[in-house]
């Protein structure tokens, strides 16, 4: 069992890779065919910009966020991976898919690793990367409620996900709260790209997963969004909110 060093001190970050479903205009002409697909979950995490937010606002903590529709570029995937682009945005030509990388991929991702430089040495940053999933894929009921993606060979993320879980789930007992469902932690994702560059001690990188079944209802998304803000304090040794 190997011991897990506190480190001095401990910030967190809060980024938001699929926050809106907005298409630029220079791109538009892509999407004369796609009808209501922009809408869907297909095209932005719903209501995971407005959760964001909600943690921003009760950690002070910074977001960093794009509002770009995932369905012409994918900030959450390597510029490798095949599903970068969409079946709409994959007709572009180099020198256009070059531009769009230029304009809307790097730029975000630089931010993110900046702001990580910029702190000093000591502290450990918790990045929270923050998305949404669809209650429903490919005809299959999705069983989690809110899911909590890490890897599980980097001990500072996992002792920090089982605590958060278990904070999460005195918060709203009854629900699925899960670790690396409905998606792996390990999966190619920012958090898992932003790993080989920082060591555990310097970076732990956490994707936040929540059912958009609660998000979609203005209602449910309020709920959800102050339980979440709840455990979140008190895994920070916050004092809890009023209410």
């Amino acid at each position: 069992m190997s011991l897990i060093q506190t480190p001095p001190s401990r910030q967190f970050l809060l980024t938001c890779e699929h926050g809106g479903n907005e298409i630029p205009s220079q791109y538009q002409r892509l999407f004369h065919a796609a009808g209501e697909v922009l809408q869907t979950h297909q095209g932005w995490d719903i209501g995971a910009l407005n959760l964001s937010r909600e943690l921003q606002h009760a950690l002070q903590a910074p977001l960093i966020f794009s509002t770009t529709s995932r369905l012409l570029i994918d900030l959450n995937r390597s510029l490798s991976n095949p599903e970068l682009l969409s079946s709409y945005s994959r007709a572009l030509s180099e020198e256009e898919r070059n531009r769009l990388i230029a304009s809307e991929y790097t730029p975000f991702r630089n931010q993110v690793l900046q702001h990580i430089q910029s702190l000093p040495g000591s502290v450990q940053i918790v990045h929270v990367s923050v998305h949404s999933f669809t209650p429903v894929l490919n005809g299959v009921i999705r069983d989690t409620d809110v899911g909590i993606l890490f890897d599980p060979s980097r001990p500072a993320e996992s002792q920090l996900s089982q605590q958060w879980l278990q904070e999460i789930q005195n918060e709203l007992p009854g629900f699925q709260i899960q670790l690396n469902r409905p998606y792996l932690g390990t999966d190619d994702g920012f958090t898992t790209t932003l790993r080989t560059r920082f060591p555990e001690m310097r970076y732990v990188g956490i994707e936040l997963e929540v059912n958009q079944k609660y998000l979609v209802n203005p209602d449910f998304a309020n709920t959800i969004a102050k339980h979440l803000v709840q455990s979140t304090r008190r895994l920070l040794n916050f004092p809890r909110e009023k209410q």
